[in-house]
């Protein structure tokens, strides 16, 4: 199986270096009505189904544009998305990567049709596919699919010392960040809180991103926030040299519920060191993964990913999270949401999908 892995990476990356000589666009450009593959396919595109899926020719893979939905300047989705556009466009699309605010607006995108491609925490996209939780009595998001999977988020609770906060439990009556409204930071906080059987009404929830959360905690003006990120966050890690910062343990049967009860969190541990914490903090994660939207063509989706494999030094180099988490070889067991038929093809066609 590594033999006709080496070879299918082989072969990707003589195409990427033939395609290479054209068709990139300015990833700054606009979208051009007529290259959406959602309304006009080119002629090697056409979804396929009772046969094998084939990628896209150069020439028909020039006229496409992607948009990659990645997340705020300030964290980590923003470089690593970007670096998704950069390989996609290395491999002949046009390309585009957009600033949003993450998980939720990134969903909305795709739902929209403003984005071919998008990250996304796999608990919000679980949701929204459901039409559960912070979704419940929305319609149901049956247009996402699944591309790949990407690298853990880790559930990170922060206060300083000063709050005396030790424990989730020790937030009741509190002022804490929770995130932007639904965003997959606040979705996250909803979820751990209602594990440990706390709600809003006992504590004073700060409706704001994570960045400006931390910055009233440095003001006096909140007491603990909610992080949801790779390892290390450049926020989190500022925090931790300029104050004596607190990472709060999620742990206990607050953890076990949520674990038992939403599957896609994972039990973990924030190692020594990461930030100013000398020891093990004992945590979860969430998986994020990269969504693609239903209506795109088998072909388009499974060249993409081959064109994202032929580049993925580019991807590595974007972040830590990244260089360790993203990798072919990693392949797609932890997904939950169904896989676009392109993509299912691309990973049964590499061997990890029986």
């Amino acid at each position: 199986m590594k033999k006709i892995l080496a070879f299918a990476l082989a072969l990707a990356m003589s195409v990427s270096l033939v395609s290479c000589g054209g068709g990139g666009g300015d990833a700054a450009g606009s979208k051009p009505a007529a290259s959406n593959p959602a309304t006009s396919q080119p002629a090697g595109s056409g979804s396929q189904t009772g046969g094998e899926v084939k990628g896209l020719t150069e020439a028909e893979r020039a006229k496409e544009f992607i948009t990659v939905g990645t997340g705020p300047t300030s964290g980590i989705y923003f470089p690593i998305g970007g670096a998704f556009a950069e390989a996609l466009k290395a491999y002949g699309y046009q390309t585009s990567a957009e600033a949003t605010n993450a998980t939720g607006a990134n969903i909305q995108l795709m739902l929209d049709g403003d984005a071919e491609i998008a990250v996304a925490m796999q608990d919000a996209v679980m949701q929204a596919y459901t039409a559960t939780g912070a979704y419940e009595g929305q319609e149901a998001a049956t247009g996402l699919r699944a591309l790949m999977r990407l690298w853990p988020n880790y559930v990170q609770l922060v206060t300083t010392a000063d709050t005396g906060i030790q424990s989730v439990e020790d937030l009741k009556g509190k002022r804490v960040g929770v995130g932007a409204p639904n965003s997959g930071v606040e979705i996250n906080a909803r979820m751990v809180l209602n594990a440990y059987g706390i709600t809003y009404e006992d504590i004073t929830p700060d409706y704001l991103a994570y960045g400006e959360a931390i910055d009233n905690m440095k003001n006096g003006q909140c007491d603990a926030v909610f992080v949801t990120s790779g390892l290390p966050n450049a926020t989190v890690m500022e925090l931790g040299t300029q104050y004596d910062m607190v990472v709060v343990p999620i742990d206990g049967d607050g953890r076990d519920k949520l674990v038992n009860d939403y599957p896609y969190y994972a039990k973990s541990v924030i190692p020594a060191n990461t930030y100013n914490n000398t020891e093990d903090v004992e945590g979860v994660f969430v998986y994020n993964i990269m969504l693609v939207r239903e209506d795109l063509s088998d072909a388009m989706v499974y060249d993409m990913l081959e064109g994202i494999f032929a580049n993925i030094s580019t991807i590595k180099a974007s972040h830590n999270a990244a260089d360790k988490n993203i990798d072919i070889t990693f392949g797609v067991d932890d997904i939950q949401l169904p896989l676009h038929p392109g993509a299912e093809a691309f990973w049964k066609d590499n061997g990890y999908i029986k």
